[in-house]
């Protein structure tokens, strides 16, 4: 029995029937919806449980991870990507830039199939962002290519991935991407953008007030709620009442 068989059968085992429609449910899989016909196993123990099962199987190949990429199951999606994601950290620690590129280029290359919010917020900071981090800035062209995309997931992925330049204290890119995405449509888009926004104004709250300052008027409430959220209270309701 291979790896992947092993994988696919111990997910199997853990499914939940109830936990499933609690899912599908809760990550908008209806018709219509941002995560139309994606399919749950509702495995039992949630995300915990599955990052333990990654672990074991860190050294899948691309042509396995590919297959899980592949599968219309989210958990195999999910799982895929915990796993590419394992391999990048090893790979970052043992210094091997030539790995890091291989699962970098992979990834890119897979970008649709990372297609829910959760698969986006648990990869993107690292095999994109970190990996970016350590190229030249000319690299990070392909961020604003995705930013500009019509496909949620790769806007989504444009952002999120800035969190690994926001750590380090670099937030160009982030407020650019930010312009880039204001008048985006969907929720999702808004809740990112503003969640990094307030991640930058977590480390220096000047360059977050600056952004906003121009842009507070015309941002969507959603954005603008998740942007402001750590601000004192006073500060919050002049930026949500338009009195800055």
């Amino acid at each position: 029995m291979s790896n992947l068989t092993e994988l696919k059968k111990e997910l199997k085992s853990l499914s939940d029937f109830e936990k499933a429609k609690n899912l599908q449910r809760f990550f908008k899989t209806g018709k219509g919806e941002y995560g139309e016909g994606d399919v749950f196993l509702g495995v039992i123990g949630g995300v915990p449980t599955k990052r333990k099962i990654a672990k074991r199987y860190l050294d899948l190949s691309f042509n396995n991870l590919q297959n899980l990429l592949d599968s219309s199951i989210h958990e195999h999606r999910f799982i895929a990507l915990v796993i590419l994601n394992n391999q990048f950290i090893k790979f970052v620690k043992l210094d091997s830039a030539e790995k890091q590129k291989e699962i970098f280029d992979f990834y890119i290359k897979n970008t649709k199939k990372v297609n829910n919010w959760d698969l986006v917020d648990t990869s993107a900071p690292n095999i994109v962002g970190q990996y970016l981090l350590r190229q030249g800035l000319s690299k990070r062209k392909i961020l604003y290519r995705l930013a500009k995309s019509e496909n949620l997931w790769e806007k989504r992925i444009s952002i999120i991935s800035t969190y690994a330049f926001i750590r380090e204290g670099e937030f160009d890119d982030t407020l650019k991407i930010s312009e880039i995405l204001l008048n985006d449509e969907h929720d999702l888009i808004h809740k990112a953008v503003g969640w990094m926004l307030r991640e930058v104004g977590n480390r220096n709250r000047e360059v977050e007030e600056k952004f906003l300052k121009k842009h507070y008027l015309k941002m969507p409430r959603t954005m603008l709620r998740y942007a402001i959220e750590k601000f004192p209270e006073d500060l919050r309701q002049k930026y949500l009442k338009g009195k800055i």
